[in-house]
């Protein structure tokens, strides 16, 4: 049987369901998302048939604000049954009802106990779900609205989750509705319907694993006119059909669904060709329906970092608090790169999702040829340790731009990620720094954690060595180390420093005995990190001390400046 002769049965034209205006509640969201997302641990029947808000990240330790009906993640690593039955009583002290955890390999019986006293829901994700992962998918299976174990009842407009259930129903097996990057936009979730390894790691991490079949997968699937057939070699694995979803040349996604768990329906290569057609007509109704919330955001977000509209007028048009931290990101494509009409396109998508990914009001905005993202963040980092752990997952978020946009669109990005700004006024000063970091980077994803030594020293004709985004961590910890307790490290690190190590000259210039002046050196290694041998890093430390303790000391001449 050839594709072109096959008659559409129209099996997924389904009316649409009245129970999908209501209020998402958290036992239709668990059903939606199914036992490899997030399964029940603790939690009554009244409970369940509560309806739920919108994800909240939590870290330990930290406030709780205003968690009403929100679905609360638990963040972190592993608290330990002591640490984890102390959040918990805190959680439901600060208001919090519905529970994400982690078990970290640990058996979840005592939480349990904890959250049937206090009378909590608590859920659990598998330990490889990133987080951030499992945030898109409450919000996409909310805003859904999807229809819940009722193969009977069809699928909104635009509704991806009851869309797959419904397909997924029709042809007896479970089905995924993906990008042509692999991105997991849908899934079915019906009993009966088993998965492999590969649909379960493709549901935790919303990405189709890396395979060495895949690009050959995709490629057959694109050039074919009809279903196409992808037997499996190995019994773990189940056989695949897959379809790609296109309106007229234009591809819009793949459908795939297993074959064997249970086997399909006798027409089963009818039943895709004729979903396709359905699935079609909710992709172009999500593409041409675009949020005029985002795109009044990212004007707001050009005109704040153009200097035409304020920090308070743009708070409130992005509504985001005036005072709160954000990250400039700038992204572009590699030097040599033609972008064309629909790539651009599709990369500004995937930024602005990545974006959103990271945090609901993430903002993105097309500036020249530069795809600029402004990111909150939960407050400005304290110490290095934590600006580093910031910057390892700012590093993480641009690799995964780079990998979508490179299998999605052709295109090699540059991205390049300034400094945590207190305050959207600071927004600015952000997107300066983040545009030096890609002029001294030249390729790849960096951070101004990788950059600052190489920004500072280009910078250096042009302004202030010592700007306090750019003080390197030596630096600050001496010159706040000083201020607090009244010591002076500062002007014998850079007192030894211009006597290019010579500790004699140290003593003699700052008239204290030899060992005392061995001492403080000893103390700037141990104490402070200092690392007297890393070449561009040590010049820098010194311009930048030369600047600070001139702008304290005025009327004081610097250090002498031996053999220069």
């Amino acid at each position: 049987m050839r594709p072109a002769e096959v008659v559409a049965k129209s099996t997924t034209i389904l009316p649409a369901s009245a129970d999908a205006a209501r209020p998402v509640t958290l036992r239709r969201l668990l059903a939606t998302l199914g036992p490899f997302a997030l399964r029940l641990v603790a939690g009554g029947d009244d409970l369940l048939d509560r309806p739920v808000g919108e994800p909240l990240v939590y870290g330990p330790g930290e406030p709780l604000q205003d968690a009403g009906d929100a679905v609360v993640l638990l963040t972190g690593s592993n608290l330990g049954e002591s640490g984890l039955r102390s959040c918990l009583h805190r959680l439901a002290d600060e208001g919090g009802r519905v529970i994400v955890l982690k078990s970290w390999g640990q058996d979840l019986g005592t939480a349990a106990e904890v959250a049937r006293d206090r009378g909590l829901t608590l859920l659990c994700t598998p330990d490889e779900m990133a987080w951030r992962h499992l945030d898109a998918l409450l919000t996409a299976a909310r805003l859904a609205g999807a229809t819940v174990g009722e193969t009977a009842a069809g699928a909104t407009r635009g509704d991806l989750f009851s869309l797959a259930n419904a397909i997924a129903a029709s042809l007896g097996g479970p089905v995924t509705i993906e990008e042509t990057s692999g991105r997991i936009m849908a899934y079915s979730n019906l009993p009966g319907q088993e998965i492999d390894e590969i649909r379960r790691l493709a549901i935790l991490g919303r990405q189709t694993p890396d395979r060495p079949g895949n690009a050959v997968e995709y490629q057959a699937i694109l050039h074919a006119p009809g279903p196409v057939l992808f037997e499996s070699s190995h019994p773990a694995y189940a056989s695949r059909m897959a379809i790609a979803v296109r309106a007229g040349h234009q591809v819009l996604g793949v459908i795939f669904v297993l074959c064997d768990r249970p086997q399909l329906v006798d027409d089963a290569d009818r039943v895709l060709l004729d979903a396709a057609r359905t699935t079609a007509l909710h992709l172009l109704s999500l593409r041409g329906s675009p949020d005029p919330g985002r795109a009044r955001r990212g004007e707001a977000l050009r005109g704040l970092l153009a200097g035409t509209l304020d920090a308070g007028a743009a708070s409130a048009a992005m509504a985001l608090p005036v005072d709160g931290a954000v990250v400039l990101a700038v992204v572009r494509p590699a030097p040599g790169t033609q972008l064309r009409a629909v790539a651009a396109a599709r990369v500004a998508d995937l930024v602005a999702l990545h974006g959103e990914y990271w945090h609901a009001g993430a903002v993105s905005v097309l500036d020249g040829g530069d795809l600029l993202l402004l990111l909150p963040t939960s407050g400005r980092p304290e110490g290095r340790r934590a600006h580093e752990r910031l910057a390892a997952r700012l590093r993480k978020l641009g690799a995964d731009l780079s990998t979508a946009a490179r299998r999605a669109a052709d295109v090699e990005l540059l991205i390049g990620f300034g400094p945590v700004v207190r305050g959207l006024d600071g927004a600015r000063r952000s997107r300066e720094l983040a545009d030096r970091v890609l002029a001294v980077s030249g390729t790849g994803v960096a951070t101004i954690e990788d950059t600052r030594t190489a920004v500072v020293l280009a910078l250096r004709g042009a302004g202030p060595a010592d700007d306090e985004d750019l003080r390197l961590w030596p630096v600050r910890a001496v010159l706040e180390h000083d201020a607090a307790h009244g010591t002076d490290y500062a002007t014998t690190l850079l007192t030894y420093l211009g006597a290019f190590g010579n500790i004699v000259a140290t003593a003699q210039a700052l008239m204290i005995h030899e060992n005392t002046a061995r001492y403080r050196v000893r103390r700037l290694t141990d104490v402070f990190g200092v690392d007297f041998g890393a070449g561009d890093e040590t010049l820098v430390m010194w311009l930048q001390l030369r600047d600070a303790v001139t702008a304290l000391s005025p009327a004081t001449s610097p250090a002498p400046e031996i053999g220069i």
